[in-house]
């Protein structure tokens, strides 16, 4: 149930979760760092699930790479790796491990030459061995190349790991506020009201003089909002609750469309919304109020057309008496 998630919301990270069953927040940083072409065609994902539920032995090239690769399980995931694994073996200060970090990301061959040789002779002034240097060189030049920034996979973890523990805990809250922001995407809108009926929470159909522009929580489930009603403008549904919130709610089909601007909200509105049940707390079916429509838009066009008139022989009296005078 990771829909609305940030990063962990996808068919594949789905089933990477599965397989991984992260734990902890510090399982999520790496989740998110493994979730990328590289790390999953090179079968290192399935070596890093293999070894972190115990089914594949850990193993490192030299003990002293256990203390910077124990929290992969052995395995090149980061950036930041590479740079230590070089600092460590090989002597480089933090600013030659930043630029092999960038030469293997570039894959130049003649510059990866000059880094192996520079890694080579850092490693045997250390007193590592030949053929272990050589060997680990060539493994973080192939890692190198997926591994992603963990500072990076952090930030995104962290997010991912609010955003679940906002889902959790706050469901209703959560689901309005995913809905809300993917009010556009009728397709993501589907999905999340499917997920709120598995989790029982209810979601209400729009009300014409109850719901708001957004997906609000109320006592009896989500109140469905205006601006997720396909074909209802922004501009109409603000002129909609403008009105409500000055004048009261409405009382009937024929008083909204003598209350509202025409112009704002039209008939093609006006039929969305009914089809989407904003005006069943009228008491009237669906198909009774998309018989009635028609006629009760063209008795209210005819009254502001009255009070226009009305207004303009008022105006024009003025004018006149003012002449006279």
């Amino acid at each position: 149930r990771t829909n609305g998630i940030f990063q962990l919301e996808s068919a594949g990270m789905k089933d990477l979760i599965k397989k991984l069953h992260p734990e902890t927040f510090y399982d999520v940083i790496p989740l998110v760092a493994l979730y990328r072409p590289g790390p999953l065609q090179s079968g290192m994902v399935d070596k890093f699930i293999a070894r972190k539920h115990g089914r594949e032995m850990t193993v490192y090239d030299h003990p002293d790479l256990e203390e910077l690769l124990s929290e992969t399980y052995g395995t090149i995931v980061y950036q930041e790796q590479v740079m230590q694994i070089a600092s460590k073996i090989a002597g480089y200060s933090l600013g030659e491990a930043d630029m092999l970090r960038r030469a293997m990301g570039k894959k130049k061959v003649e510059e990866m030459q000059k880094q192996k040789t520079r890694f080579m002779e850092g490693a045997a002034a250390k007193g590592y061995d030949k053929g272990m240097a050589d060997k680990l060189f060539d493994t973080i030049e192939y890692f190198a190349g997926y591994g992603f920034n963990k500072s990076h996979s952090a930030a995104y973890g962290v997010i991912a790991y609010q955003t679940a523990y906002l889902k959790a805990n706050y469901p209703g809250e959560f689901m309005a506020a995913a809905m809300t922001n993917d009010r556009n995407n009728t397709d993501k809108v589907v999905r999340y009201v499917s997920d709120c009926r598995e989790m029982g929470i209810p979601v209400l159909p729009p009300d014409i003089n109850l719901s708001h522009e957004n997906f609000t929580v109320t006592s009896s489930g989500i109140l469905f909002g205006l601006w997720g009603i396909k074909g209802v403008g922004e501009a109409a549904v603000r002129a909609i609750i403008r009105e409500r919130e000055e004048n009261g709610p409405y009382k009937n089909l024929q008083d909204f469309c003598e209350r509202i601007d025409g112009g704002v909200v039209n008939s093609k509105i006006i039929d969305c919304l009914i089809r989407t049940g904003a005006f069943v707390s009228f008491g009237k079916k669906r198909s009774q109020l998309l018989a009635a429509y028609p006629e009760a838009i063209a008795g209210a066009a005819s009254i502001h057309k009255d009070r226009a008139t009305g207004q303009a022989n008022l105006f024009g009296d003025m004018v006149a008496e003012a002449s006279s005078e």
